[in-house]
């Protein structure tokens, strides 16, 4: 299968037909092929850079659209295990990149089309060809493929609406009522402080302060969660 064909068929795959093709080029040459003096493209390292943060855009918007009652810290640690090299080695996997990057024979030799790092990298400098050569629906469109299942997966597995948690576990008590007062509003529109105390009846269970008065009530929720052993 020529070098041509082997672009055209991983097109399909993507689901993306591009212009330039060179992008698309790039993106699968290793530095270990070009390094071996076969020069009909560059490497892919600096596409890999601008992918990375284009990936990191793309995530970070969903995340704050989506899941506007987790805190800022929640978001860090949640958009970090989207990103790092395992999930964007699965993403890889899942895509069957591998087969086809162009390595060098050491490379080639010690299974680099299976290296966890080899396929993050190219994974992202798959994004920015995308993103050179379409702009940034298309490669929205692409990350999110993958990005919103990974994500569903992981929320499930290590996230909690800690409201909703907390709500089902007062409810075995029919005589327990949770509510949330905010106590403390300060700052401008754009930077706003929110403070929010969770009650039992009329005891003060948890406190807990965030951007908007739906992130400090999951805040506050969380930290009566965990005073509770949960």
């Amino acid at each position: 299968m020529s070098c041509q064909t082997d672009l055209k068929s991983f097109q399909k795959k993507l689901d993306y037909t591009f212009r330039d093709e060179k992008y698309l080029a790039i993106a699968l040459t290793h530095s270990s092929y070009a390094n071996e003096g076969k020069k009909e493209n560059p490497c892919n390292e600096r596409q890999e850079f601008l992918g990375d943060a284009v990936l990191s855009i793309i995530v970070s918007d969903y995340l704050f659209r989506h899941y506007s009652h987790l805190p800022e810290g929640e978001l860090t640690k949640l958009r970090a295990a989207l990103v790092c090299e395992k999930a964007l080695c699965q993403y890889a996997l899942q895509l069957g990149l591998g087969e086809f990057l162009l390595l060098g024979r050491g490379e080639e030799s010690t299974g680099g089309r299976k290296r966890p790092s080899i396929l993050a990298d190219a994974f992202e400098a798959v994004i920015a060809a995308i993103y050179l050569d379409g702009g940034m629906d298309p490669a929205k469109k692409f990350v999110l493929y993958y990005a919103i299942p990974a994500v569903e997966n992981h929320t499930a597995a290590a996230f909690k609406d800690y409201k909703t948690v907390l709500q089902e576990i007062i409810q075995k008590n029919p005589e327990e009522r949770v509510t949330y007062e905010l106590v403390e509003e300060s700052g401008p529109d754009h930077n706003k402080r929110f403070v929010v105390e969770v009650h039992l009846n009329s005891n003060v269970i948890g406190r807990g302060e965030g951007r908007s008065k739906k992130n400090a009530e999951q805040a506050a929720a969380k930290v009566a969660l965990e005073l509770m052993g949960q």
